[in-house]
């Protein structure tokens, strides 16, 4: 039987201000994680996305600081989007202990945040690359932390914040706690622990690599040119919430357009879109607005909602650690969902790589070539193309240059990341 809040050892205001957020029960990195980090040791959390990581090390630093002065807290995450979303928490029980915080990130106002900074908040939650800037500008100083926190550390290191981190750790205290916390602890996740935790109290509530068990996986082998006729047809059997991957910008944008032409409330989500635009995308598809969102991986990183019923992986991520990211969006705490997979003859390897660290095939489903919606969605193909064929009537997947996949570059070509 898993522990109360109560047995965590959280002070009363803490157990009040859990209750007016409804957390009925600690999740099983809250119950694992929160002791050792209220004690003040470092911690490595592995956990799937979406099992409540943010308050495990935001409920601790909030019981330790409460009532003291002074910069005390650090929180490192990877985009802006997730910096945004775990300033909520923060904001909701620190600030009835007294407790202040800045926001630090890139596209916003830097002469602001310098203000901000000059109030020494007791937290500051920050991207690694502004922080950095602020650091060279002399804006930024931690002489009194106490506390940082790496937050989806893997994802930090996949974008290639290593040098960046590196120059933030040089300018902190040595004498600090540092959480690390993580969906996936590969190779250079737990390096980067080894050299820079002290006897870190390690809490693994999942295998390093495993997706959140309510997630339904489903696999389609398709050509490419099946995936458009493919996503129409899933998303008209039923009217759950659907986020839909892409690899590239290019990619996002031509599926949005094509899910708008086809009259579905849809927002995108990539690295191009002003800050204003991945807010009011972000929300609408929050609030119901949309009913679908296309992203790309980074753009998606700290998207927080409550009930995605549908993660649909138009094309397969170029880390394989990213398929668990993906799918956990669609499982998230107490909810459950379905993750689907479109994959091409040349995915083979990535799926195999994604398998591996999952260490479990993801089931194989066939593709409703005979459905009605996709096939009046793949006559509308034929009549825009000039002779693309009848659809394949089996699981093996043609390699004639006309089923290049729409949008994708020539393979001499650098894409840009999304």
């Amino acid at each position: 039987m898993s522990p109360s809040f109560a047995q965590l050892g959280l002070s009363s205001e803490a157990l009040e201000a859990l209750r007016r957020a409804r957390f009925a029960h600690p999740t099983p990195i809250q119950a694992r994680a929160i002791p050792p980090a209220l004690a003040g040791k470092d911690v490595i959390g592995c956990a799937a996305t979406g099992t409540g990581k943010t308050a495990a090390y935001v409920l601790p630093l909030v019981e330790r600081f409460a009532g003291r002065k002074g910069q005390l807290g650090l929180i490192l995450a990877p985009t802006r989007e997730l910096v945004l979303q775990i300033a909520e928490p923060v904001r909701f029980f620190a600030e009835p202990r007294g407790l202040t915080h800045a926001v630090v990130i890139g596209g916003e106002d830097m002469s602001a945040q310098v203000e901000a900074l000059k109030q020494r908040p007791s937290f500051v939650l920050a991207t690694p690359g502004r922080l950095v800037d602020l650091l060279e500008a002399g804006a930024a100083t931690f002489p009194r932390l106490e506390s940082l926190v790496l937050d989806e550390a893997d994802r930090m290191l996949d974008m290639g914040f290593l040098p960046q981190i590196e120059r933030i750790l040089a300018a902190l205290p040595q004498r600090r706690q540092t959480l690390l916390f993580s969906a996936t602890l590969g190779p250079d996740v737990s390096r980067f622990a080894r050299e820079q935790l002290r006897a870190p109290i390690r809490v693994e509530v999942t295998r390093s690599g495993t997706p959140a068990e309510r997630a339904k996986q489903q696999l389609y082998r398709v050509t490419p040119e099946e995936k458009s006729p493919l996503l129409l047809t899933l998303l008209a059997r039923d009217e759950a919430t659907a986020l839909i991957f892409t690899r590239t910008k290019e990619r996002a944008d031509k599926v949005h357009q094509a899910l708008q032409r086809a009259g579905y409330r849809c927002g995108v989500l990539h690295a191009d879109r002003t800050q204003n635009q991945r807010k009011e995308a972000m929300e609408g598809f929050r609030k119901g607005t949309y009913r679908c969102l296309v992203a790309t991986d980074i753009a998606a990183r700290g998207l927080d909602v409550e009930d995605v019923g549908h993660v649909i992986n138009y094309d397969l991520p170029h880390a394989p650690e990213d398929y668990v990211h993906r799918i956990g969006r669609t499982a998230r705490v107490e909810a459950s969902g379905v993750a689907s997979t479109f994959a091409t003859a040349r995915d083979d390897q990535v799926i195999a790589r994604i398998e591996h660290i999952m260490r479990a095939k993801i089931p194989r489903v066939p593709v409703p070539r005979e459905d009605a919606v996709f096939l009046e969605a793949w006559e509308r193909l034929r009549a825009s193309q000039r002779d693309p064929g009848p659809p394949q009537k089996d699981h093996k997947v043609s390699q004639r240059p006309s089923e290049k996949e729409p949008g994708r570059h020539a393979r001499t070509h650098k894409r840009r990341p999304g």
